[in-house]
């Protein structure tokens, strides 16, 4: 959640003209935003990984280049937006490659390694390509640069002439299991090798791996059934080692196998399937990630202490759910077309008597409605308005997730009144409407529609005094409309330092990131500079700097990079702080961003001689 990570997601194919330098440093930040993207991929399947980690190592090394070329004063020549253009495209298929061997079926990457390799080696050839002709000293670029670059040409160069030979093995494993020439493909001492190198022989990693497979039925196109139906068979073998149920990935549910006897040319679609569990859904819910799955396995998933999306693998920024009414709707009409009875889920008691107590209170107020004096009837009509907004504004929040909607939804004049949901609705009325207009604000003309409709006051508001999910659902919108340089005076003006001081202090909230990556975005303007510069926050900052997390590290020290660099008495605050020590510690053991950050602040002491 910090500017240097804004991807610039969704905007258009690449163009050839030169582009203005908004542009020209928007192409800087997304190339910047794929490397500290797949950076943080973590750990890749067995197959690859090598190889995922040298890729990753050299993108990280061109970060230093973007930095200086975002520092130019003057407009990049064409001949240096043609590079980037290049390199942007070399990019987006590292990122892709990266991802598929970050998340995608072990299995399929075993027996799919020889067409894997064959796309590293593309990504090689394009990252080379884009710095043949590269205008090195056009742009100023040092020789120590350029000879670093060279020399990584000359290892992707090598790295297209060699095949990891662990792989290689890896592969023939596979094949030999795969083979139905071969007797040895029964041979369970041979199967369970074969799991231990892929790292698949325990319940959790072939939970995982279960569902990658089902992503992966989908996704393959034009692979042929009878491969999908191995990598599906050994798959199985593997579930059978730890005393798992086979599945047939489609449709594992044994009530759905005895449901389908009837008609078993019937398929289920397979966007009607739960990712977690592979059951049709009764009840699909929307998570942050904007994948959907059944409440009841989503909510288990998160109750195990998972923060992250289970098909995506990405950090969620809350764990709010949202009904997908749509979906629901499909799910229902194709039931009821094809005679195909969904399964039937008993509640759970909690569930029931909280069911039993809604239907009593909505017969208690058609009762007093239809009976009561007026006074009585205008309370029961503002209640059930309540209700009405409340899911309005969810229903609102399922559609914006699709980018053509935000926009639908703006031009249709929904924003104010979503804000004014946001100020006078129910409290689980007010923590959607803030997760709608985090999303409807992902589009830069909606930051600036909600910020001109005023709806940055009653953020800061929730942000202040609302649940912990209204908080979490109030920080995400107000860093992301903060994006927007006029949004950060208005949620200064709001009094947005409060809440975000208290955040800070109160670590148990567990917001501490997004709290510094706010103000790392306000510290950008003079108003907040002016109300951020304290000395409390800067023992704060410094606090978080010596003893924070490496992430909180990170963007305390980012903070202050920012500070500093526009009034040197902040660092003196800070050094007084004891600041000094522990920025030469992240200097050397920080994350990468953080080291960066770190050198650049004591490189500013030092030219201002403001170093003990």
């Amino acid at each position: 959640m910090d500017e240097e990570r804004d991807g610039g997601g969704g905007r258009g194919e690449l163009v050839e003209e030169t582009p203005n330098q908004p542009e020209q440093s928007d192409m800087l930040q997304d190339l910047v935003g794929v490397i500290e993207l797949v950076a943080q991929f973590g750990d890749y399947r067995r197959t690859q990984k090598k190889e995922c980690y040298n890729l990753v190592r050299r993108l990280k090394l061109l970060l230093p280049l973007f930095e200086e070329l975002r520092d130019l004063e003057t407009p990049m020549p064409e001949k240096g937006i043609a590079s980037l253009c290049f390199l942007k495209k070399a990019f987006i298929l590292a990122q892709k490659l990266l991802k598929t061997c970050n998340e995608g079926s072990k299995i399929y990457l075993a027996l799919e390694s020889e067409s894997v390799m064959v796309r590293f080696h593309g990504v090689y050839e394009k990252l080379s390509q884009a710095f043949d002709d590269f205008p090195y000293r056009e742009l100023g670029v040092s020789d120590e640069f350029k000879e670093q670059v060279d020399l990584m040409r000359v290892q992707l160069k090598r790295a297209r002439r060699r095949t990891d030979t662990q792989d290689i093995e890896l592969a023939m494993d596979t094949m030999v299991v795969f083979s139905k020439k071969d007797d040895r493909n029964a041979d369970s001492a041979i199967v369970e090798r074969l799991a231990k190198k892929l790292e698949l022989h325990s319940v959790e990693d072939l939970k995982i791996e279960t569902i990658a497979v089902r992503n992966l039925v989908p996704e393959r196109g034009g692979t042929s059934a009878e491969s999908t139906q191995q990598i599906i068979d050994l798959l199985n073998k593997f579930r059978k080692m730890v005393g798992m149920e086979e599945t047939n990935v489609i449709d594992n549910n044994p009530i759905m196998c005895k449901m389908l006897e009837k008609c078993p040319s019937l398929m289920i679609p397979h966007e009607f399937l739960c990712p977690i569990t592979l059951e049709i859904m009764t009840d699909p819910v929307i998570v942050a990630s904007g994948q959907t799955y059944e409440r009841e396995s989503i909510e288990k998933w998160f109750e195990s202490n998972h923060r992250t999306c289970p098909k995506t693998r990405q950090t969620l920024v809350h764990l709010s759910v949202a009904p997908n009414y749509a979906l629901k709707n499909l799910i229902l009409r194709w039931c009821e077309k094809n005679k195909f009875q969904l399964p039937k889920k008993d509640p759970p008691p909690d569930q029931e008597s909280s069911s039993t107590e809604r239907k009593e209170e909505i017969l208690s107020l058609v009762e007093k409605l239809s009976f009561s004096q007026l006074e009585g009837q205008r309370k029961a009509a503002m209640k059930i308005h309540s209700k009405i907004q409340e899911h309005a504004v969810t229903a609102l929040l399922n559609l914006s997730i699709d980018d053509v909607n935000k926009r639908l939804i703006t031009r249709e004049g929904a924003i104010p009144a979503i804000i004014e949901i946001l100020q006078n609705g129910s409290i689980e009325a007010k923590e959607n409407s803030a997760a709608t207009l985090f999303s409807l604000s992902m589009i830069d003309e909606n930051k600036v529609t909600v910020g001109f409709s005023n709806g940055i006051p009653p953020l800061v508001d929730l942000l202040q005094n609302g649940t912990i999910r209204g908080k979490k659902d109030a920080a995400t919108a107000l860093f992301n409309l903060s994006l927007n340089q006029a949004n950060k005076a208005r949620a200064i003006a709001a009094g947005i330092k409060t809440p975000l001081l208290q955040l800070l202090k109160d670590r148990n909230l567990g917001m501490v990131d997004e709290a510094l990556s706010i103000l790392l975005l306000l510290v950008s303007h003079p108003d907040g500079r002016q109300e951020i510069g304290q000395l409390s926050f800067i023992e704060t900052l410094v606090e978080f700097i010596r003893e924070g997390t490496p992430k909180n590290k990170e963007c305390a020290t980012s903070v202050l990079l920012e500070l500093g660099s526009n009034n040197s008495s902040f660092i003196l605050a800070a050094l007084q702080y004891g600041v000094y020590e522990h920025l030469v510690e992240i200097s050397n053991s920080g994350t990468d961003r953080a080291q960066r950050k770190a050198n650049a602040l004591l490189q500013l002491m030092s030219k201002n001689e403001q170093i003990p």
